[in-house]
């Protein structure tokens, strides 16, 4: 039977509340009102149902907890100190401060026990999906009778903001769809948001509409004040295995504060000194002036809750133990899992091509992929509904389903937001090496969730593939321009464009060795020449992100500089310049991350400052090429939208051709020679 709440479980309520208050208010920073308003909520979670290890906030069998509503950081900072994480009450009062381990949003790279990095809304609840399907995956992987090795839940603290963004309603559908019934989100239903009253903007009736996307869900009337209510909500909730599902929990935001509790108020702006002493006399609080404040008798209830979590992770480990020494083989596939360890031999079957052959780099990048899955188990992911034309999907792993787990492909349908903030989720919770695909358009669909895996060196694979104008008919809707340098502009994520099938399987090769940041792998639609690499450097020279592809037999004096679909109009152009007596150098640069990491020794053998006539071609945006070419060169590329037409007019019509990259050589060296 569960215990009944006791008097000490309402102090440790309001100890979350006034904690939260102190760190907002010395920070004269931050959002008081949903810690204040959801503090129940997220202490009986905490404390009667959330299974985890404060001295092991990594244990692989814990349950997940995503605090969605992010800017509510002060209720997790509260949390995690007060059930005994490393988070110190100093690092409490450096909230929002410079270096601390408490920042304005939840950071999981910052601060030990926060899951997911959210902030921009909506987010989370994605994340969470993520980590449910991650957690169904892998218990169908590598649990065995008697064994149930992998075997959480998934929670998510969702806020009306979360609700209101599309991602969260994309995350829903297909959470839905899959049955993923081991996930589980507490809605913070508080009728306020930043401007003002909800009213103003959101009137949907969420709970029909989750039962419409097949979600299980629930209401809490008072979350204020009524502890055994929530308790046995999410008890109900955990009872349903066949549905997510999700528990309205209605609230006041700043409850207990009198003149700004359930308004927008105390929303997103400090109390005030004099409010937060008001806040703490409403709420009963024995010491309404001191701040940072933790009773004795509630420290040492935490205290008990955090010996439970050390006690299921100790049976765990016990359990887990037993199990390695049964199934030796599964232990050994799981530490490769956990560790992103590629197996021995893991990239032997990889394929190569001939020059007698012309392929797609999307063409190619499939049967790498395919090849690489084949030994590389913890490769999971899936697509935007387009892996007939990305041509990204493992052919032999089968659709995953929510509720047994099986399969290794998420058909994600057409969901490109919440696809890339899905992944961002497999990949927090481990064990998993996510891909996406979908065409290169709609990275920007997907910006949000890539920037937040490149902060957080989440290492998702993205298979872009379509990724010029060489689309054709599609039109310039379908036709990305600006999104290489886009993408580019993301600190810590790694843009691969490679100019043929065998750079293709090397940029596969290099994405898997990639643990600490995403990696794109931008691929053409149309057919490409494979460069005879008898002729040619090796595409092994990929990894270094440039290398010197074509030498004259001469000593160069110009170089032309390529990515993707131009290279080989390069390579033609300097075999016409040599009979014309200008000796032109041809570097592939699939990417210009890796490039940037070499030595400048190597950079410069490459890109010799002594050569100061340099010309790049790329079809898209020809903003950032400066950098590589100089002063003194010049860019070819496109810097306007497309055009619908077949694929070689608009290359020609555009300017994507060698008699343009001759010409523009040509007059680089008439000035000079001028």
């Amino acid at each position: 039977m569960t215990p009944t709440f006791e008097s000490v479980d309402l102090l440790a309520v309001n100890t979350i509340r006034t904690l939260s208050m102190d760190m907002v208010q010395k920070a004269n920073s931050g959002h008081p009102g949903l810690p204040m308003g959801a503090a129940p909520m997220a202490y009986v979670l905490w404390s009667r149902h959330l299974k985890h290890n404060p001295e092991d906030p990594d244990w692989p069998n814990r349950d997940r907890f995503i605090l969605s509503a992010g800017h509510g950081s002060a209720l997790l900072y509260s949390l995690l100190h007060l059930f005994g994480y490393n988070l110190s009450m100093d690092d409490i009062r450096q909230f929002r401060q410079w270096g601390s381990k408490t920042p304005g949003h939840p950071e999981s790279f910052m601060t030990p026990g926060v899951e997911a990095t959210t902030g921009p809304l909506g987010q989370g609840s994605a994340n969470a999906v993520g980590m449910a399907i991650a957690e169904r995956h892998l218990a169908n992987r590598f649990n065995r009778d008697g064994f149930p090795v992998v075997d959480h839940y998934t929670y998510a603290l969702v806020s009306d903001g979360d609700l209101m963004e599309g991602i969260s309603y994309e995350a829903a559908s297909i959470a839905g769809h899959l049955k993923l019934g081991k996930l589980i989100f507490l809605y913070d239903s508080n009728d306020i948001s930043l401007n003002g009253p909800l009213s103003d903007t959101f009137t949907d009736n969420v709970m029909l509409r989750f039962e419409a996307c097949g979600w299980h869900t629930l209401i809490v009337e008072n979350g204020d004040v009524d502890l055994g209510a929530i308790d046995q909500a999410i008890e109900d909730a955990k009872s349903v295995k066949d549905r997510p599902s999700i528990i309205e929990v209605k609230t006041t935001i700043g409850y207990g504060s009198p003149n700004k509790g359930g308004s927008e108020k105390s929303h997103g702006s400090p109390l005030g000194k004099d409010e937060v002493i008001l806040s703490k006399k409403v709420l009963g609080w024995p010491w309404p002036e001191e701040t940072f404040k933790v009773p004795k008798e509630v420290a040492e209830r935490f205290s008990e809750f955090s010996n439970k979590g050390k006690d299921r992770s100790v049976k765990w480990y016990t359990l887990f133990g037993n199990w390695a020494r049964e199934f030796p083989d599964l232990a050994a596939e799981w530490n490769n899992a956990m560790n992103l360890k590629l197996p021995d031999g893991w990239d032997a079957g990889i394929p190569s091509w001939t020059p007698a052959d012309k392929v797609a780099t999307r063409v190619a990048g499939g049967k790498v992929m395919n090849s690489i899955g084949k030994k590389v188990d913890y490769l999971f992911g899936g697509d935007a509904d387009l892996s007939v034309s990305t041509k990204a999907s493992l052919n032999d792993g089968g659709a995953f389903e929510g509720k047994n787990g099986t399969g290794r492909n998420v058909h994600y349908g057409v969901r490109e937001h919440s696809m890339a903030a899905i992944s961002n989720g497999l990949a927090w919770h481990g064990g998993i090496k996510p891909f996406t695909s979908t065409f290169f358009v709609f990275s920007d669909y997907m910006k949000p969730s890539i920037r937040l895996a490149a902060m957080n060196s989440l290492p998702v694979i993205y298979c872009f593939t379509h990724d010029s104008i060489g689309v054709g008919e599609d039109g310039p809707t379908h036709q990305p321009v600006e999104h290489l340098m886009a993408l580019r502009l993301i600190p810590n994520l790694a843009v691969v464009r490679p100019c043929d099938a065998n750079e293709t399987a090397e940029a596969w090769r290099w994405a898997m060795k990639q643990t600490n940041r995403p990696v794109a792998l931008v691929m053409s639609r149309q057919d490409l020449p494979v460069i005879d690499r008898n002729k040619y450097a090796p595409a092994s020279g990929l990894e270094k992100g440039a290398y010197i592809l074509y030498e004259p037999d001469s000593a160069p004096s110009v170089i032309i500089i390529a990515t993707g679909s131009e290279v080989h109009l390069a390579l033609d152009a300097a075999t016409a310049l040599s009979a014309e007596g200008i000796h032109a150098r041809v570097v592939s640069m699939p990417c210009w991350e890796a490039f940037e990491e070499q030595s400048d020794d190597y950079r410069t053998s490459v890109i010799s400052p002594e050569i100061m006539l340099r010309v790049s071609i790329e079809a898209g945006s020809t903003l950032g090429w400066k950098h590589w070419v100089g002063d003194h060169g010049a860019t070819i590329g496109i810097d306007r939208f497309g055009a619908s037409a077949p694929g070689e007019v608009l290359q020609e019509k555009f300017g994507m051709t060698p008699e343009r990259i001759i010409d523009t050589v040509r007059i680089l060296v008439t000035d000079v020679q001028v």
